[in-house]
């Protein structure tokens, strides 16, 4: 019988994990990503980090920072856009992936070079407690959900249980874990998904950096459902993880693993390193976007391209704002430390 958490965390990064090996996203792939939905999210992006610099929060040697890049589409996407909104920064800025897969930060590299040659200073890290520096601007999109978590179920006895895995088949036991008590009765959580590791990567991000800037991007919520998210992606087929005849053994490290983040809980633990509550800002995915310039950048566009292209770009990033949709599943979280 092994801990859920644990569990999670072999299906994707074990050696033979889901993420060890390179894996396609989009129509070709298990899942969507807003990078692999329009450019013009890393081109909004790109935006809000020129704007960052305008005003002086970040000098112009500031390191970006990517964490999980995958392929390397967002950063490429990021620079593309740099260079055509303002193409003397790329002089002065530094780049930086942190990956701890090998073999992906090799197609990283790859792609990066095919995409920009040596107009780049790119490094990779592989793993963010090495990296320690003065001032950067960090990115992450969609890394929280694949967190390793563990679930919580409160029985008919109002007794907290702890999800384990037992012949590829969920089971639950009493919990004695102290931290999860105390985190479940302070968030009031009787059902759902528990990660204590959020407030460890949050104090790495306020120790490791004098002065930064992190914007993520990921599903869920500022409150708990009180009810269990995690699900898995095969082929744009959803599984919730209690489905009749879900077949764990089956799916084990062939598809992605996920659940919701908190973002309360993502939000008070950038908090608790000493972040004032008016530099750790969450919203909407759509409302963000807007506001670090999306429409901007497609008026740009309408400028200087046909109608046929201008229509195919607006109907994408449509899905990037839908409030149906991505606009509003997708939430956002923007920390600033200041040196």
């Amino acid at each position: 019988m092994i801990r859920f958490k644990d569990y999670f965390n072999k299906w994707l990064y074990d050696k033979d994990g889901y993420y060890a090996n390179y894996k396609s996203i989009g129509k070709d792939g298990d899942f969507f990503t807003a990078v692999s939905t329009s450019s013009f999210f890393g081109g909004t992006i790109a935006k809000k980090i020129i704007s960052t610099i305008e005003e002086g929060f970040s000098p112009a040697n500031t390191t970006i920072v990517e964490i999980g890049a995958h392929h390397g589409y967002l950063l490429a996407d990021i620079i593309q856009f740099i260079y055509s909104l303002k193409p003397e920064l790329l002089n002065t800025l530094n780049f930086a992936i942190v990956e701890r897969f090998e073999n992906l930060q090799n197609q990283q590299k790859k792609y990066l070079h095919e995409s920009f040659g040596d107009a780049i200073k790119l490094t990779h890290y592989d793993d963010i407690t090495k990296v320690k520096l003065d001032d950067a601007y960090i990115i992450a999109n969609e890394i929280f959900d694949a967190f390793a978590c563990d679930m919580v179920y409160t029985n008919k006895e109002e007794k907290l249980q702890l999800a384990y895995v037992n012949d590829d088949k969920i089971v639950f036991n009493d919990c004695d874990d102290k931290e999860i008590l105390e985190h479940c009765e302070k968030y009031q959580i009787t059902k759902g998904e528990v990660c204590l590791d959020y407030k460890v990567f949050s104090k790495i991000l306020c120790d490791n950096f004098k002065r930064f800037e992190f914007l993520t991007f990921d599903y869920g919520d500022r409150y708990p459902r009180n009810d269990f998210s995690t699900r898995v992606y095969e082929k744009h087929n959803v599984y919730p993880i209690f489905e009749d005849d879900l077949d764990l053994k089956k799916l084990f490290k062939k598809s992605d693993l996920t659940y919701d983040v908190h973002f309360n809980y993502l939000k008070d633990c950038f908090k608790s390193c000493g972040l004032k509550d008016e530099n750790v800002v969450f919203d909407t995915q759509l409302k963000s976007l807007v506001n670090y310039g999306i429409l901007d950048l497609l008026e740009i566009l309408k400028a200087n391209v046909d109608e046929t292209t201008y229509l195919k770009q607006t109907a994408n990033v449509k899905v990037l704002l839908e409030p149906t949709g991505m606009g509003d599943r997708f939430k956002t979280l923007k920390v600033r430390k200041h040196s």
